[in-house]
């Protein structure tokens, strides 16, 4: 767990990433889900952040999957 004063820049995104088998991104209504297999593709580490540089919230990661940003049927399919 991290505290939510931190700050986590694209360096954090990207390890996340790469240690991730898939990451969905949830920004207002759009979803994107990549498949990252051990590497940090450019356009996904985008995705993650913010307009701060700064990883979005919130951002859990459950076993393989990182969740970035909220989407209720991404949550619940990852949580189900």
């Amino acid at each position: 767990m991290v505290s939510a004063s931190a700050k986590l820049g694209r360096d954090d995104a990207a390890k996340l990433a790469r240690d991730a088998a898939k990451v969905i991104v949830a920004k207002g209504k759009q979803v994107a889900e990549f498949k990252t297999a051990g590497k940090a593709p450019a356009q996904c580490v985008d995705a993650m952040l913010g307009p701060t540089g700064n990883l979005r919230a919130p951002t859990l990661r459950v076993g393989k999957t990182v969740l970035v940003g909220f989407d209720e049927a991404a949550y619940r399919a990852a949580l189900l």
